[in-house]
């Protein structure tokens, strides 16, 4: 019965993946930037010849190797240890279906400015149901990087999330600049993805 349970929870997660990766292709496809967390991972992706989805793989690979760090010797357990490690196929299937998104609305192409919205709003919903169904089964690779550098820094969850977000927004810009010399997929639809989604969900909660 334990068995069947826990197996059910990794399904439900593996919807919310699909959620959240819907709403990153919404979000993305409204040509009004990014999330924070993708906002690198797409500046990447559109400057080189690796997908949206690779790049998310490759990046949540090197924040699962900094979390290892973070967790080493007095700083963490086994456990800790596992759930790191555990990231690693979760980040794979949520990279897979990014690309599947990206490939399903990829004739989706806002035509003015109030689509271009509409289509940003539903994406920030979408996301926001994928946050809300997913169980606490695993990490995501943000939110476990997160998550260490707070207790190896004894800091508040809070703000060391504000400054990975704002780290990781921050590298998409210099990024696009060294590769166009202009900011490209940082935009305003950015900033209001990172306002309104923690707003959606404590409505879904409520």
């Amino acid at each position: 019965m334990e068995k069947e349970s826990l197996i059910k929870r990794y399904l439900v997660f593996i919807a919310g993946l699909y959620f959240l990766a819907m709403g990153i292709s919404l979000i993305v496809h409204s040509s009004l930037g990014t999330t924070p967390i993708s906002s690198m991972n797409y500046v990447l992706s559109i400057n080189t010849s690796l997908s949206l989805g690779t790049w998310t793989f490759i990046v949540n690979l090197l924040m699962i190797i900094i979390q290892l760090w973070l967790a080493s010797g007095k700083y963490g357990t086994r456990k800790d240890t596992i759930e790191i490690l555990l990231q690693i196929p979760f980040s794979f299937i949520f990279s897979a279906f990014i690309d599947l998104n990206m490939i399903l609305i990829r004739n989706l192409v806002p035509s003015n400015y109030g689509m271009a919205v509409g289509i940003l709003l539903a994406g920030c919903i979408i996301q926001s149901i994928g946050v809300e169904i997913k169980p606490k089964a695993a990490m995501m690779s943000a939110e476990g990087l997160v998550k260490y550098i707070a207790r190896r820094c004894n800091k508040k969850f809070g703000n060391v999330k504000v400054y990975v977000d704002i780290t990781l927004v921050s590298l998409a810009i210099l990024i696009s600049l060294a590769f166009t010399m202009r900011i490209e997929g940082v935009r305003e639809g950015s900033v209001i993805a990172a306002c309104i989604t923690g707003y959606i969900v404590n409505f879904l909660n409520y």
